[in-house]
């Protein structure tokens, strides 16, 4: 199967046929092609499957493996981490996996890199996952866009505002297909309370809650011996050089969730890992995938919580409203509609079961993030959070962590994407690199 993409301004074909003789000397013993490899009782055949690489092989990329590992759509031919012992283990489970499948001995069809460079360059690689810290995102999508590879990109989508408009150029430069881990638009739930509220069923929105956590802080954790089979020098990448901790990094052995996401060198905090989930369905039923509040204010005599405020008027607050029920809180004037995970219920209780009228919005519809995603590639569409719609949802949440941080009111223009009358602010828009380091859109 081949593929036109555009890769750097230029169009170009990129061939399966490296992939093809792989999968029949490899994944189908040695030479050796079997009538399921060829297509039969419905099989996907070799040539057509859609070829992946996964680059940062931490918790979050477990679930995605294993997504992908099922589909026979697809194949996996590479990982890429930092940490050697965990590289070695995904390997491991990919090839283990694919030679049960085939009913051979052996499969050693997915090689393994350090340096996730090195996997962008191959030419037999369609697309690639990426669920690194948010401090790699930019740089990484960025260099994959420009290698032609279509791309699906973790939550929180960037580290800063300016890196979320970086990826959104090259993406687009280089026509590839991105998907933005914001899984919660691919829920029936979440969809529903959209519809309501864009539909007008609760009236004209005038308030919004989301509840997700804080903003991140400044990291002083004491130096620790760095494990051996980790490059620490690689993960941190573009953060400030800082010697190792088991909080931000932890060894293997652990078996909870590492604790970078805490601290700002890496992270934006839980404004931005739950928020990217819950600011994301905010900005949708609001009709703002393409835009964003026009004013942001921090907690003050005046305002209670972190406030945001639309052009058209509407509040959105940090917190507040139904408290931990809700992850979003909708509330207008002829009733309300509260959603999470797992939660969907209106005020009045009967609008929770009102579908959509033939002449009234239906939201983009999608029940499985990453089978959206494949069929994208396929059909070279926009999945259901494409990078323009992670870009807008994760700038709220970076606007919120500023006006946090400075405790002053600001003025936002959407459009520019840039503060009004404040380079205090702006110089919050983007971030210094390490010097090996250069984001170049």
């Amino acid at each position: 199967m081949n593929t036109s993409r555009c890769v750097s301004g230029r169009h170009e074909v990129v061939s399966r046929r490296k992939f093809v003789a792989i999968a029949a000397t490899t994944f189908l013993g040695p030479n050796i092609i079997t009538s399921k490899a060829l297509g039969a009782d419905g099989a996907t055949p070799a040539s057509e499957r859609l070829t992946l690489g996964f680059i940062g092989m931490g918790n979050q990329m477990g679930g995605h493996v294993g997504t992908f590992l099922g589909r026979d759509t697809c194949q996996v031919v590479a990982v890429c981490d930092v940490e050697s012992r965990r590289l070695e283990q995904y390997k491991t489970r990919v090839n283990e996996t694919y030679a049960q499948k085939s009913g051979q001995g052996s499969y050693k069809g997915c090689d393994a890199y350090k340096d996730y460079r090195e996997l962008l360059v191959r030419e037999d690689i369609d697309a690639v996952v990426i669920a690194t810290p948010e401090h790699w995102h930019a740089l990484q999508v960025v260099d994959a866009a420009n290698a032609g590879k279509d791309i699906y990109c973790e939550k929180p989508l960037s580290h800063t505002i300016r890196e979320a408009r970086a990826m959104a150029t090259a993406v687009r430069r280089n026509a590839v297909v991105f998907q933005t881990g914001s899984q919660q638009r691919s829920e029936r739930g979440f969809r529903v309370a959209c519809e309501l509220v864009r539909n007008g069923r609760i009236g004209k929105v005038h308030t919004v809650h989301v509840n997700v956590g804080g903003p991140p802080v400044d990291c002083y954790l004491p130096a620790q011996t760095t494990p051996e089979t980790l490059d620490w020098d690689m993960w941190l990448g573009p953060a400030p050089y800082r010697s190792y901790n088991e909080d931000i990094a932890p060894p293997m052995e652990y078996e909870g969730w590492p604790n970078w996401r805490a601290y700002r060198d890496y992270s934006g905090g839980q404004m931005c890992d739950w928020g990217a989930h819950h600011f994301d369905i905010a900005q949708w039923g609001l009709g703002m995938d393409e835009s964003g509040p026009v004013e942001i204010y921090p907690p003050d005599a005046t305002h209670e919580r972190l406030t945001y405020v639309y052009a058209n008027g509407v509040v959105m607050q940090h917190g507040g409203g139904a408290g931990g029920k809700a992850g979003v809180e909708f509330i207008g004037d002829a009733g309300r509609v509260m959603v999470n995970r797992g939660y969907l219920e209106t005020d009045p209780a009967h609008l929770v079961n009102e579908l959509p009228g033939p002449n009234e919005i239906r939201l983009y519809e999608s029940d499985n993030h990453a089978d959206n995603w494949l069929e994208c590639i396929r059909t070279r569409s926009k999945p259901i959070c494409d990078v323009e719609v992670g870009a807008r949802s994760i700038s709220v949440c970076h606007l919120g962590n500023i006006a946090y941080e400075l405790k002053q009111p600001l003025k936002w223009d959407p459009a520019k994407e840039q503060f009004v009358g404040d380079e205090e602010a702006n110089r919050k828009l983007s971030r210094s690199m390490r010097s090996r380091w250069t984001l170049r859109a």
